[in-house]
């Protein structure tokens, strides 16, 4: 009878797998990010370092029987401790997401790359939790809250003490942190931005509004002569 339960619990994780695995996609494309860098002709790249986005899948879910069936898969990561945080967390390795899965069926997605790999990730999600008996007959609303990028101006010089004297809704203090932390209105985001060139841009919704925001400060910047010969 061991043996019996051992090989069905071995042909389910097995079914697991293969779903979870159609739902990857297996042929490489550039991203957003990949393609806007390639054609841009200013001296700048930006790179996606993640975007974080809620999920609500419509649906209740079962946490405990989730964890339960979870706890040994030796792909997936899970923990569940109700004690101190109300939801489940999952990480998976393709794509490598963080989820955290709440009963009422809403989910928050960390580290993906891209708006692209987000939806993935969800996908791969909505898959392992159907494989473990919860039910999803409804589209997932997806909403992205925040990406973080970095990047550089070609590794152009900054004067940021310049830079704080003539750009608006901007703040640099040296002796509390190295960078100028300069907000823009239009797109909604704020940058950080270092002397050695160096940047970061949060709060963007979309990865067109991250290179707006970074085309713009590169304007800004370079209408003031803030970029050191």
């Amino acid at each position: 009878m061991a043996r019996k339960k051992k090989a069905v619990s071995k042909r389910k994780k097995s079914a697991k797998k293969e779903t979870v695995t159609e739902v990857i996609t297996t042929d490489k494309k550039e991203t957003v990010s990949e393609i806007k860098n390639r054609v841009d002709g200013l001296e700048f790249k930006i790179i996606i370092q993640n975007c974080v986005a809620s999920v609500n899948l419509f649906t209740t879910i079962n946490l405990v029987s989730i964890y339960q069936q979870l706890i040994d898969d030796d792909i997936l990561v899970v923990s569940f401790n109700p004690e101190q945080f109300p939801g489940l967390i999952l990480k998976t390795k393709t794509p490598k997401i963080s989820s955290l899965v709440f009963s009422s069926g809403k989910l928050v997605i960390t580290g993906a790359k891209s708006t692209v790999m987000v939806t993935e990730a969800v996908h791969v999600v909505m898959a392992i939790l159907r494989e473990c008996g919860t039910e999803i007959s409804e589209d997932p609303e997806i909403i992205v809250q925040n990406i973080v990028a970095s990047g550089n101006f070609n590794k152009r010089t900054i004067n940021l003490e310049l830079a704080s004297m003539w750009l608006d809704q901007s703040m640099y203090e040296p002796e509390q942190f190295p960078g100028l932390i300069y907000r823009l209105p239009v797109p909604k985001t704020v940058l950080l931005l270092f002397q050695s060139g160096n940047l970061v841009c949060t709060g963007a919704k979309t990865e067109d509004q991250v290179h707006e925001a970074v085309r713009k400060t590169y304007d800004d910047l370079d209408e003031i002569e803030a970029f050191d010969s």
